[in-house]
């Protein structure tokens, strides 16, 4: 199966239209769907700004100046471009949204590979394992960081305290896959790589004003500021920059009408199929043990349904059964690290293809399953081993 944008576009529609229909049809009472939209609706206020802030980073050319500097830095290593590139998407994810890593570094990363002349394949997948792996640190990191603070009532600091060996311990497997599966056989045998030239942003100022706006939103989230303020603030600064520098950058495809739809809809959808047993079902499977049973027993079923359907409504399915927090955040790890075997396990992967496409990158599926598989067991049972650990 090839994931395509319009396969996307049309599940988003269907799921909006099955969310509203239940409201209209009376599945869904209009008290329990006004709860929904008052829950959702700062979630998709930061969604779009947070994207658009993303966009326009990378339309300031700021992406493709860290990674020509990356490559350089690594000075024809291989092995030493590996760590700046686990580096460079992590921290990527981690402060600007696993969908920016998907939609923005993917095409970043394989014009460096061109670039450095070694094969696209290995950026490739490190991109798009990364964008899910190194999603779990802060709440703007994946919706459905958000939608876990937003449950257990964490401030972005408390959250990343929480969440950080388990990050640490993500990255840390998912690099060792990586470069077993991926990287360890170098460029074509060589342990050399050509060392591209330094990207030179065309706007000197809007790179500027960009490269200080990324590293300001994220202190504005570690030091308290609410997402959607941060968010608004800073993709304000580089609209205002961009009407004033550079206007024909905006198009109408910057606002992620998709996500918004299908976040509005999979909430509307959920929340009606568990008013008739969606709940009593999955609670009885995965109990309300806080140890090592309870966390084995969510975890399996988040990775379970992240890949039977998609993270984000496993997640969502996955909030409405468990019993207390650590049950919780062990689903949040699960369904954040584990969509790396099915194409439309993630809505980053879906992207990402979409990306090594127009690029000429061709991806074997049976080889991303198979070693995606292998990859999910090491770095869930990492992950959550770390999380028992750090809540001890």
């Amino acid at each position: 199966m090839k994931p395509t944008s319009r396969g996307l576009d049309w599940s988003a529609a269907a799921v909006l239209v099955a969310g509203v229909s239940a409201v209209l049809c009376g599945l869904l009472p209009s008290a329990a769907a006004d709860a929904v939209v008052i829950r959702i609706l700062p979630l998709l206020g930061f969604l779009t700004s947070v994207i658009v802030l993303a966009e326009l980073t990378g339309k300031a050319e700021v992406f493709d100046v860290v990674a020509s500097q990356l490559a350089r830095w690594a000075a024809g290593n291989y092995l030493a471009l590996f760590g700046l590139c686990v580096v460079f998407a992590s921290a990527t994810t981690i402060f600007l949204n696993l969908d920016t890593t998907a939609v923005l570094l993917t095409p970043v990363m394989l014009a460096t590979a061109a670039k450095a002349d070694i094969p696209g394949m290995p950026l490739a997948m490190l991109t798009v394992w990364l964008a899910n792996a190194a999603s779990l640190l802060l709440p703007v990191s994946n919706l459905t960081n958000l939608l876990a603070s937003d449950r257990v009532n964490l401030s972005p600091t408390d959250f990343a305290i929480r969440m950080a060996a388990p990050q640490a311990a993500a990255i840390i497997a998912t690099g060792a896959c990586l470069w077993l599966f991926y990287w360890r056989r170098g460029r074509r045998g060589n342990k050399r790589y050509t060392v591209p030239t330094l990207h030179v942003a065309r706007d000197r100022p809007l790179f500027g004003i960009a490269a200080v706006v990324c590293p300001t939103f994220a202190l504005l989230v570690l030091v308290g500021v609410p997402l959607v303020i941060s968010s608004l603030i800073c993709a304000g600064v580089l609209v205002v920059a961009f009407l004033v520098r550079d206007r024909s950058v905006f198009a109408w495809r910057m606002i992620p009408f998709r996500l918004l739809a299908f976040v509005t809809g999979l909430f509307l959808v959920v929340q009606t199929i568990d008013r008739y047993g969606l709940g009593r079902l999955f609670g009885g499977v995965v109990g309300v043990d806080a140890g090592v049973e309870g966390v084995t027993k969510v975890a399996a079923l988040g990775v379970g349904l992240s890949n039977a359907i998609n993270n984000l409504p496993a997640y969502v399915v996955g909030e409405l059964v468990v019993a207390n927090t650590d049950q919780l955040l062990a689903l949040l790890v699960a369904t954040n690290v584990s969509p790396l075997i099915t194409p439309w396990a993630s809505l980053a992967i879906i992207i990402w293809y979409e990306r090594c496409q127009s690029a000429g990158v061709r991806i074997g599926w049976g080889r991303f399953a198979m070693t995606g598989a292998v990859t999910v067991v090491v770095t869930v049972i990492a992950a959550e081993g770390a999380l028992l650990v750090s809540g001890m």
